[in-house]
């Protein structure tokens, strides 16, 4: 593989509800859908199909541990080699992997995007550019409530708790510090427009660099 024809590999970190999809949706907007994928962290929860339902409960699902990275990496590498991948789907309802795959095919542009992505210095060397949208608390704790009572069919109560107890500790404690490994800070997520339309340009002449060395 020649190091002309290597993907652009950005990496969208921010903690829970922050716009991290809506910085990257906007990102793909400004390009050709044959140009820009993203992978979502969020699909490669590790399998728990070997556990009880109850145990697969207490999964604390903002815990470095929770992430299957070795799978994330392993399919990076392989869009960064222009092969195509399998991308698991997660079942929330469930809490554990399906059995449904997404086939997935190389592109020039790849977008990585989730709460843990700067924490793993493995995935961090595969990235060209590092992203950290930075938001409010409150803010994201309102996104986080709506999110999982509408797609994960959660509780307000059991999302509040958890929350408390669990996302808000675990975000002091492993993705706010991930902040510093970040070559460009966006605050409010998917409203600033600025920062976004730069990050755009930017990969658009990364890309017709690239272009000029073919």
């Amino acid at each position: 593989m020649k190091m002309t024809n290597k993907p652009v590999v950005i990496g969208v970190a921010g903690g829970t509800g922050s716009g991290k999809t809506s910085v990257t949706r906007s990102i793909i907007q400004q390009f050709t859908d044959k140009t820009i994928l993203m992978l979502e962290q969020d699909f490669y929860y590790k399998d728990q199909s070997h556990l009880p339902f109850e145990e697969r409960l207490s999964t604390n699902y903002d815990h470095p541990l929770a992430f299957d990275n070795d799978l994330l990496i392993d399919h990076l590498e392989r869009l960064i080699a222009r092969q195509p991948i399998e991308k698991p789907v997660y079942d929330y309802k469930l809490h554990t992997r399906s059995d449904e795959v997404i086939y997935t095919e190389p592109k020039d542009v790849i977008i990585v995007e989730g709460i843990m992505i700067l924490e793993d210095d493995r995935l961090r060397e595969l990235m060209d550019i590092k992203v950290f949208v930075d938001t409010d608390a409150d803010v994201r704790i309102i996104r986080r409530l709506l999110r999982d009572i509408k797609e994960r069919g959660r509780t307000i109560d059991s999302v509040i708790e958890q929350y408390v107890n669990v996302v808000r500790p675990m975000h002091l404690q492993f993705v706010e510090p991930t902040k510093r490994y970040s070559d460009l800070i966006i605050p409010e997520g998917g409203q600033n427009h600025v920062a976004i339309d730069i990050l755009a340009a930017k990969i658009k002449t990364i890309l017709a660099e690239k272009k000029q060395l073919n």
